[in-house]
Formats: C-alpha cells, sequence, structure tokens
C-alpha cells in the first residue's frame, strides 16, 4: 500500500488503451441487481465492495477514469470482494478483471493508494451514504474507495461493451444527477492530496 499526500498525475497520451472480450453485467436491470444483492446477503452476510480512483491529466487539471456501461452509467473500475479476501489485494484482482490485459506481462503493477471514502448501503435500496445510520444494525453493503497510483506509461485493455471515459474533476464535482454521490463527492475528498502534474 502506497501512502503519500502528493499524487503524481500524468498525461493520458501517457497510457495506451486496447480492447479485450465483453465483459458483461450480471444483471440487466437495476431492480435484478439488489434482488441478487438480497439472496447474497442472506448467503454471506454484508457486501463488501471495493473501487479504485484512476487519475490521469488533461491541460494541467486531474481528470478520473471512469468506465461507461450504455449511453449514461458511469462507474468506477472495481467491484465485490470474496467473503475474507484483503482489501488491497481484491483490489488488484477487480482492477486487472475489469482493465487488465489478458497477457500477465502487460497488466499494470496495481498501486494501492490511501483510502479516500467509505459509503454505507443500509437496505436493499440503491441510496448510499457516507455514514451509517445510527439506527441500522445491520447494513447490506460497505464500500471503500482507494487512491491508485498510476506508473507513468500503462497498458489498459477495455471490455469492448464498456467505454473508459477521463473525465475532469470540475466536471464530477456537484455533479449528482449525472455520476450519482460516490462519484460527484470524489473531487471533495481528493482536496487534500497535492496533485503533481507531469508532462512529458
Amino acid at each position: 500500500m502506497v501512502t503519500s499526500q502528493v499524487v503524481n498525475t500524468y498525461p493520458l497520451s501517457s497510457y495506451s488503451f486496447g480492447t479485450k472480450e465483453p465483459k458483461m453485467e450480471k444483471d440487466t436491470s437495476v431492480a435484478d441487481r439488489l434482488a441478487r444483492m438480497k439472496v447474497n446477503y442472506m448467503k454471506e452476510g454484508m457486501r463488501t465492495s471495493v473501487e479504485g480512483i484512476l487519475l490521469v491529466q488533461e491541460h494541467n487539471h486531474p481528470h478520473i477514469l471512469l468506465l461507461q456501461i450504455g449511453n449514461t452509467f458511469c462507474k468506477l473500475p472495481g467491484g465485490r470482494l470474496k467473503p475474507g479476501e484483503n482489501e488491497i489485494e481484491g483490489l488488484k484482482r477487480k482492477l486487472t478483471s475489469k482493465l487488465g490485459a489478458n497477457s500477465p506481462a502487460l497488466v499494470p503493477d496495481w498501486q494501492i493508494g490511501e483510502g479516500v471514502a467509505i459509503w454505507w448501503r443500509p437496505n436493499f435500496e440503491t441510496i448510499m451514504y457516507p455514514y451509517c445510520p445510527p439506527h441500522i444494525t445491520k447494513p447490506k453493503e460497505c464500500k471503500k474507495l482507494f487512491l491508485v497510483h498510476l506508473s507513468e506509461r500503462e497498458y489498459f485493455a477495455v471490455p469492448k461493451n464498456l467505454k473508459l471515459l477521463a473525465v475532469p474533476l470540475f466536471e464530477l464535482y456537484d455533479n449528482v444527477q449525472r455520476y450519482g454521490p460516490v462519484i460527484s463527492t470524489i473531487p471533495q475528498q481528493l482536496s487534500r492530496f497535492q496533485f503533481k502534474m507531469i508532462t512529458n
């Protein structure tokens, strides 16, 4: 785990991008997803998920890499941990699954940094909070966001059914309608870090 208040941010043009086989969503609707979450909760207890904040820069401004599903829905790369799985190792596994090449030699050496946020899902509903409400004794999901320190050059393989977007912090800020509460508050969570813009 890397802990540093300084985040080296390299130009988007430093990275190369390819495609790989589609990564199909397990659910076709939000209702299906919540129903599956309920079934898994009965078997395994609270869902724990981890997501990575991958930063690049364009025009001397930090951008976050987001996966876009369809034309509207965006999400951070990451996903559900296996029961008992270490958070850092689990996030590396998920990042490789979402963005790593099929060739192990090309998979980035993911440098997982500090945890920047924890979100809680009190019930089997879409709404999440950056705290666990006091009357909730059995939350259904805990989601943790980590900063990922990227090297100067990496190769990302994007599933064919997804798009990888570099979205500027100013576009995310307070834009709950477009990105939801978790992603739209990332600019505030990153405000304690110093971005070192490194140009080629």
